[in-house]
């Protein structure tokens, strides 16, 4: 049952990765940018969901929703104000160091207004727990609503691009930027989308760390953020399934490493995993390689 117990926790944490790590795989499958600021949405989204619950009295659901509109906001001005006027460009690392840039000022404001102290504030989830064999084995409400969000967020985010014409300009972007602003497609509007709901989501999984570690400090964000970018490339960037098989391995696999190895090393095994995939696959285990025309 202690196996089984470290599976499940291994499968929330994993859960909330993979949903981060969708925002990663979209912005850079269809922008070709690496956003490093995505940890930090999230930490604001989760101090937006704390604001509203216990300053404010809003119920928790609609604390979700108000969260997730201020970080679509915000994921749509960041990539407005900070990247937009970098698509073009000549080296990749202006888009980096400007990443890296609004995710310090964001840590940097969160500091001037909720100052450095941690938050304490009650789950977001208030579903029962379910006792198994005897009382041997919990499953705590909030895994259940995590696993069950990220599967839903997968589902529905995979059906968006497959099948709405939105969702086929992100393809169509992704594919070849210029022939699709030839055929008509605004790529500036499309890419935007995409920020949006990547920030969207980031808002969700503060939510989701809310419901499992209810403490927030300005760096909540900093982790998550860097292990559900790992989450993406071990599985394919780029790879909407990828990033939630990624997500649900590094989860369950950090999980492990802590109860069974060292959890001073469990983030030191997690990399190391995903060296070996790398050598072994360099596109992740759901990429496709991608030969460029020279």
């Amino acid at each position: 049952m202690t196996f089984l117990t470290h599976l499940f926790n291994g499968l929330t944490q994993g859960s909330i990765y993979a949903i981060i790590a969708l925002g990663y795989t979209m912005v850079y499958g269809i922008a070709k940018m690496l956003n490093f600021a995505h940890g930090d949405i999230i930490m604001v989204g989760s101090y937006i969901i704390y604001t509203c619950m216990v300053s404010l009295n809003i119920p928790s659901v609609f604390s979700i929703l108000i969260a997730m509109a201020f970080c679509t906001v915000l994921g749509i001005v960041t990539e407005k104000v900070a990247y937009r006027p970098l698509r073009g460009a000549s080296s990749s690392l202006a888009v980096l160091i400007t990443a890296i840039g609004v995710s310090y000022l964001l840590q940097n404001l969160a500091l001037l207004i909720f100052k450095a102290d941690p938050k304490q504030f009650s789950s977001v989830v208030s579903l029962g727990n379910i006792s198994l064999f005897d009382g041997q084995l919990i499953i705590y409400g909030y895994m259940l609503v995590t696993i069950i969000v990220c599967v839903v967020v997968m589902v529905g985010l995979t059906l968006f691009v497959k099948k709405t014409k939105a969702g086929q300009a992100m393809q169509a972007v992704s594919e070849d930027r210029g022939a699709a602003q030839l055929m008509g497609i605004n790529v500036n509007a499309t890419i935007a989308l995409t920020f949006a709901i990547g920030s969207a989501l980031a808002a969700v999984a503060g939510a989701l760390m809310c419901s499992a570690s209810p403490t927030l400090t300005p760096y909540i964000g900093t982790m998550p953020g860097i292990k559900a970018f790992v989450a993406a490339v071990f599985g394919g960037i780029g790879s909407i399934p990828g990033a939630m098989l990624g997500g649900i391995l590094i989860g369950i696999i950090e999980k492990i490493s802590e109860a069974y190895i060292s959890s001073q090393m469990a983030d030191a095994i997690v990399f190391a995993v995903l060296i070996v995939v790398l050598l072994v696959k360099p596109a992740g285990l759901l990429g496709k390689n991608v030969q460029e025309k020279v």
